[in-house]
C-alpha cells in the first residue's frame, strides 16, 4: 500500500449537504479500512457558526449516512470524531483577516497532530466563490507550505462556458500550480469506470479489436428514472449538456477511446485523454440541428401515478427551453476511430437508472446463416455496466440445438457482486485517497477540461441563438424523444435499450 503522508483536509463549504453524505462518510471509510496516516485531522470551514463539539456532533456523531457505509462500533465512531475540528470563516469576500485566521488555526492544528505542513483544500462551494477562496488562500500564503505540500479539489461544475472555463483556470493559476490543482469528476472514480480502463489494456481479445477495422459504433448511455425533484433553480442555469455530457459522459469517452498510454501514470493518461477531446470533429450549424436532439419530459403517468412536467417543478420557469436530456452523434477524426459514430444519451425521468458502455462490432461481412433467422449474424456487442447492477455483459451468437444452423444471441456476463467478500470503495473514498497520496490519474487537467468546453460551447450557443432548433417534449418514464432512434446509422439500428438488470434488453437489429 502506497505511503500517505501525515495531513490535514480543510472544507470549505462543510456545513453543505455534501461533506455530510459524501465526504465525511467517504474519508470515515478509509480510517475504518485503516488507509488513514497515523496524524490526520479534518477542518471543517463555512460561515454557519459551531464549535468542534457541534460539528462533530452533526457530521459524524449523529450522521445517518455513516451507517449505510459498514458494520461500525460506537468506540470507532467516537475515535474517528475526534479527528474532525471546524473554523467558522466568511468565505464570500476576499478578507485577508479572515484567512489569517484559518492560518493560525491550521497552525495550531498542525502542532496538535503532527500533521507536517500538508494540506488538502476541498471547495465544496458554490463555483462561483473557487476563484475567490483560491485568492484568500494565496493572501494568507496558504497555497505553499514552508516544507509540506498544498493541493487543492476543485468540485464540477468547471466552468459556464469555454469563457468562463478559461477564466477560472487562469485565476486559479495565480495562485497555485497546475500539479496542485484537483478538478474532480465523482464518475472517473467509480470501480467500473477504472475496469475499463483495465479491460481494454489488460486483455489481448479486446485491444486489437478496439479500432474502426471492427466496431460499428459506441454508445454511451447515463440515464436517470427521478426528475429534478428540488433542484429546478439550479437546473434552470445548467440543463443536461452542462450537468452530464460536458463532464461526466465526455470523461467516460476519453477513457474508451484513448490510445494506450506509454505507462500507467498520471501524466501519460491525461495526455491521451487530452488528444481524444483535441481530435473531436467539431460540429457545424447544421451537424448541431441534425445530430444533436435536444429533451424536455412533459407530464405523464408513471406506473399509475400522475407526474409532473419539467416546467411544473418548483423553481423553474413556465417557458423554460432547458433540456433535461441530450441525445448526439459525433465522431473523433484519428487513424484509430475514423468514420466511427460515437453517441452519447442522458435524461431525466427516463425508464431507469443506469450508466453504461455499449461496444457495437461490425458483423462478419460473408452472412453465411442469414437465412435462418432476422437476429443470424447480428452484431456481437460488449456492455461495460457502470452502475447500477454493475459488471460486464458479452452478447454472441449460439447453435440453437436440433437441425440446421439457426442460431440465438446469448449472454455471457460477469458481476462485481460475483466476487465475495471484496470491499468496492465508493467514487469519493478513492478520488479522496488518490489526492491524499498525490496521484492525479482520476482528475481532469486544466486543458482537457478547456478542450472538452471547445465541442460543447458550440453547441450551447447554437440552443440559445437558433430559435428554429426545436426542444422535443418527452413523457416522463420514456426513453425520450423519438427522433433519437434517428441518430442511429444503420437499417433498424435502435439504441440498447437497458434494464437495471444487466443481462435484460431490447433487441439487436442486423446491419
Amino acid at each position: 500500500m502506497k505511503k500517505t503522508d501525515n495531513q490535514v483536509l480543510v472544507i470549505f463549504g462543510a456545513s453543505g449537504d455534501l461533506t455530510q453524505r459524501k465526504l465525511i462518510p467517504a474519508v470515515f471509510n478509509l480510517y475504518i479500512r485503516g488507509f488513514l496516516p497515523d496524524c490526520y485531522a479534518i477542518l471543517g470551514v463555512s460561515r454557519t457558526e459551531f464549535s468542534d463539539d457541534e460539528y462533530r456532533k452533526k457530521v459524524v456523531l449523529e450522521n445517518k449516512y455513516l451507517n449505510n457505509t459498514q458494520q461500525i462500533s460506537e468506540e470507532q465512531r467516537q475515535s474517528f470524531a475526534k479527528k474532525v475540528f471546524y473554523q467558522s470563516l466568511d468565505s464570500d469576500e476576499n478578507q485577508n483577516y479572515d484567512y489569517d485566521i484559518l492560518k493560525d488555526r491550521l497552525t495550531k492544528l498542525e502542532a496538535d497532530v503532527n500533521s507536517c505542513d500538508n494540506i488538502i483544500f476541498y471547495l465544496s462551494t458554490p463555483p462561483s466563490l473557487y476563484g475567490t477562496i483560491a485568492e484568500g488562500l494565496a493572501n494568507a500564503a496558504l497555497n505553499h507550505g514552508t516544507s509540506g505540500w498544498r493541493r487543492l479539489i476543485i468540485e464540477k461544475p468547471f466552468g459556464y462556458d469555454l469563457a468562463s472555463a478559461k477564466a477560472l483556470n487562469k485565476k486559479l493559476l495565480c495562485h497555485f500550480t497546475e500539479d496542485q490543482i484537483y478538478r474532480i469528476d465523482h464518475y472517473l472514480g467509480k470501480e467500473t469506470v477504472q475496469n475499463m480502463f483495465v479491460t481494454r489494456f489488460a486483455n489481448s481479445i479486446f485491444e486489437p479489436l478496439w479500432n474502426r477495422n471492427y466496431i460499428h459504433r459506441i454508445e454511451i448511455t447515463a440515464a436517470e428514472s427521478v426528475g429534478v425533484e428540488k433542484r429546478g433553480g439550479y437546473y434552470e442555469g445548467s440543463g443536461a449538456m452542462r450537468d452530464m455530457v460536458q463532464n461526466h459522459l465526455l470523461q467516460l469517452l476519453a477513457l474508451v477511446a484513448m490510445e494506450p498510454p506509454v505507462k500507467a501514470d498520471a501524466e501519460s493518461i491525461r495526455n491521451e485523454k487530452l488528444k481524444v477531446f483535441q481530435s473531436l470533429r467539431p460540429m457545424s450549424a447544421e451537424d448541431i440541428k441534425t445530430n444533436v436532439i435536444r429533451g424536455q419530459y412533459i407530464e405523464s403517468t408513471i406506473k399509475g401515478k400522475k407526474s409532473d412536467g419539467y416546467r411544473q417543478e418548483p423553481g423553474v420557469d413556465p417557458a423554460s427551453k432547458t433540456e433535461t436530456y441530450v441525445a448526439m452523434k459525433f465522431f473523433i477524426d484519428n487513424w484509430r476511430w475514423s468514420d466511427v459514430p460515437f453517441y452519447i444519451r442522458t435524461g431525466k425521468k427516463l425508464p431507469t437508472r443506469v450508466s453504461e458502455v455499449v461496444v457495437h462490432f461490425k458483423p462478419n461481412h460473408h452472412h453465411l446463416f442469414a437465412h435462418d433467422s432476422e437476429i443470424s449474424n447480428s452484431q456481437n456487442v460488449l456492455v461495460l455496466r457502470i452502475q447500477p447492477n454493475e459488471g460486464i455483459l458479452l452478447k454472441f451468437s449460439m447453435k440453437i440445438p436440433g437441425a440446421g444452423f439457426n442460431t440465438e444471441q446469448v449472454n455471457m456476463d460477469f458481476h462485481y457482486d460475483d466476487l465475495a467478500n471484496v470491499y468496492v470503495p465508493e467514487a469519493y473514498e478513492r478520488l479522496i485517497l488518490d489526492c491524499m497520496q498525490g496521484d492525479a490519474t482520476l482528475y481532469a487537467r486544466g486543458d482537457s477540461a478547456e478542450a472538452a468546453w471547445e465541442f460543447i460551447d458550440p453547441i450551447i450557443k447554437a440552443w440559445q441563438e437558433d430559435d428554429s432548433i426545436p426542444i422535443f417534449g418527452y413523457p416522463g418514464g420514456t426513453w425520450g424523444p423519438e427522433h433519437a432512434d434517428d441518430l442511429i446509422e444503420g437499417k433498424n439500428m435502435v439504441w440498447r435499450y437497458p434494464c437495471s438488470n444487466l443481462t435484460n434488453d431490447g433487441n439487436y437489429c442486423e446491419l
